[in-house]
């Protein structure tokens, strides 16, 4: 298979390009705008699921269609949580692969540290706060959005989780520098990490 090369051609080739993995459905609400402003960016959507008629469909552990140093950015919301954990160093490794030297990868998932305190009062199933779906439990945390999964939709199905301490490891050792993972206080790691020069 040909690896995915940009077009210079392309009246956007002068805005850098995100790599927006596990984008789902077409939104530009989903770029978090103060790291990629529309004027300064180009999205290139990647998922599994053709249904949600990506750019690119490919799982984020073999992303081999896109050649190495393609895009400029990484986002990732939601995603690594999704994947068994021997898969978590393809993915994380493969997000390094793909981007330029200097580039950078932005990722947020679940605070499995913040949700164990939920856990640990026995508040399970009791909602921890309201999203746009609903009322997200940390058992839904846990192991996905319940309502998602009984719906038909395995994609939704978390196989993994992590603390700051444990992403933070996983990145470094897929070769990313400038390491920064933090929790919102509520129940999301964020994380950057930057592909050395």
């Amino acid at each position: 298979m040909d690896t995915l090369t940009l077009d210079p051609e392309d009246v956007t080739a002068s805005l850098k390009t995100v790599l927006h993995v596990g984008c789902g459905m077409a939104d530009p609400a989903k770029l978090p705008a103060d790291a990629f402003p529309a004027d300064g960016w180009r999205e290139l959507r990647l998922d599994i699921d053709p249904s949600v008629m990506p750019d690119i469909v490919a799982s984020i552990t073999d992303m081999s269609v896109l050649a190495e140093g393609a895009v400029d950015a990484v986002w990732s919301s939601h995603n690594l949580e999704h994947l068994r954990a021997h898969e978590v160093p393809l993915a994380l490794s493969e997000f390094c692969r793909v981007l330029r030297p200097g580039g950078f990868a932005l990722m947020t998932m679940p605070d499995l540290q913040r949700v164990a305190i939920l856990v640990a009062q026995g508040l399970l199933e009791e909602p921890a706060y309201v999203s746009a779906a609903g009322p997200i439990s940390p058992i839904d945390i846990l192991y996905g959005y319940r309502p998602s999964i009984e719906g038909g939709n395995d994609f939704m199905a978390h196989r993994t989780g992590f603390t700051i301490g444990s992403l933070s490891a996983h990145m470094t050792r897929a070769g990313f520098v400038d390491v920064q993972v933090e929790s919102d206080g509520r129940f999301a790691l964020w994380a950057r990490g930057v592909r050395p020069a």
